[in-house]
């Protein structure tokens, strides 16, 4: 079976560009580590990888490689990474096609129709047909596109997400370049107040952002959560702290000073 090697610097990843002949599909896997659908995807990509097995003579058909978005964040800028799990599929420098997502059958189905060498033939030299193809590899992804287990998971992470820190705030952008005037103006609201706070980008992770609204049942962003439980838009929050002008008092970085002191 093919490995998948994990591209730790810029140099290295340099050195393997330079490696590999005109004729090798490059397969690579953008991932970060607290993104539990990238997980998922090395599990699918390792099974798929077994069917690419080294050449024993000549070129590689296929090279696989697995990239940390967040810590090589000039090779993700470079094939405009914004999310991930993300696939680039590179020959002799040209970029053929990349996929975004969670989605093993995308996956499978970009690196089937690069490849330049087949998937393992039945014992008599004959392509196996689709249903017969490695059956590990069919497992995995009916696994990874059952869509009940795939929203659990979603459901598990959102959980573990709003719960990240006391006062959680899911905006679009970050706090030092919001990407909308209700983000841009909770943060400010949060400043104000002195509030120690956590924050996610839902612009980076779609699945986060389509999931969340769901989960909290909440249609819109940005979204403030406390102690795990959900607030609510801008609006619920101008209107908490018109109720209640002490509404951060216990979030704030000052309060905390305070009882330290």
């Amino acid at each position: 079976m093919s490995d998948i090697k994990e591209i730790t610097s810029l140099e290295e990843w340099k050195s393997h560009l330079s490696s590999l002949n005109a004729s090798t599909l490059l397969i690579v896997s953008f991932h970060a580590p607290w993104a539990a659908p990238c997980a998922q995807m090395a599990t699918v990509l390792k099974t798929l990888a077994s069917g690419y097995p080294p050449s024993l003579s000549g070129p590689p058909a296929t090279s696989w490689v697995s990239i940390n978005a967040e810590e090589l964040s000039d090779i993700s800028e470079e094939y405009n990474v914004t999310a991930v799990p993300f696939l680039v599929l590179i020959r002799n420098g040209k970029v053929l096609e990349t996929v975004s997502g969670s989605s093993a059958v995308k996956v499978r189905t970009a690196i089937e129709n690069h490849a330049s060498s087949p998937l393992p033939s039945a014992p008599n030299g004959a392509p196996l047909a689709a249903s017969q193809e490695q059956p590990e590899v069919q497992q995995q992804v009916e696994e990874t596109e059952d869509p009940e287990k795939k929203k659990e998971e979603l459901f598990k992470r959102l959980g573990e997400l709003v719960k990240a820190a006391p006062v959680m705030l899911f905006m679009k952008g970050t706090p030092s370049a919001p990407q909308c005037g209700f983000s841009r103006q909770t943060v400010a609201i949060l400043r104000e107040h002195a509030v120690k706070y956590g924050f996610f980008n839902i612009l980076a992770d779609d699945e986060v952002r389509q999931g969340l609204k769901e989960f909290a049942e909440w249609p819109t962003y940005p979204q403030l959560w406390v102690d795990g439980e959900l607030v609510g838009g801008l609006d619920i929050v101008k209107e908490e702290l018109e109720n209640d002008p002490d509404f951060f008092k216990a979030y704030s970085v000052s309060k905390n000073a305070e009882t330290s002191a």
